[in-house]
């Protein structure tokens, strides 16, 4: 799939289109309903709506928001896009489907950017802000028999985001896939 970014929203590397490749593996189609979360060039979204769920995508930079529909649009898909950091946009709602590859990396703040390219990656000192409010949030939005598919680093601990979703409530946790990233920049 070939995707067009503005300038200033994250492109994909090795790890979004690992996780698009999981999405496809998921029993979603017509009818499920589909929720990406940081979306950032929308390429997870657009996936989800590839394989005919109902898809919304999230994310705090308006210049994404702008990205994912030029995207979709190209390639005869449907998105909904909203913009905030996590799941205030959709309460309520529950999904098939979550997915995201939210920032992760460890940095010298510790918070996370408000603006810039970097707020796409940097996520406080320990790289968990975004991910941990993903885990504890997540449970509540899937519907029963839903699926949370998320990608980070292993350098930021896996076990510890195990654990925390297993303390949310979600079961048959695991990892599914590892993979070691190229960064094209």
């Amino acid at each position: 799939m070939k995707l067009l970014t503005l300038p200033g929203v994250f492109v994909p590397i090795s790890d979004s289109w690992m996780l698009a490749d999981a999405i496809r593996q998921e029993a979603i189609g017509p009818g499920s309903q589909a929720l990406d979360v940081c979306t950032g060039s929308g390429v997870l979204a657009l996936a989800a709506a590839e394989c005919g769920a109902t898809t919304t995508a999230i994310d705090v930079s308006r210049r994404a928001l702008l990205t994912v529909p030029l995207n979709a649009i190209r390639h005869g898909l449907r998105v909904r896009t909203l913009r905030g950091r996590t799941f205030a946009r959709v309460a309520g709602e529950q999904f098939d489907l979550i997915v995201s590859n939210p920032p992760y990396v460890p940095s010298p703040r510790p918070d996370v950017p408000r603006q810039g390219a970097s707020r796409a990656w940097e996520a406080g000192h320990d790289g968990r802000i975004v991910l941990d409010a993903l885990c504890d949030e997540a449970p509540a939005h899937l519907r029963p028999g839903g699926a949370l598919l998320l990608v980070h680093s292993s350098l930021i601990g896996t076990d510890a985001t195990l654990e925390r979703l297993q303390r949310a409530g979600l079961v048959d946790v695991e990892v599914r896939a590892c993979e070691r990233a190229r960064w094209a920049r």
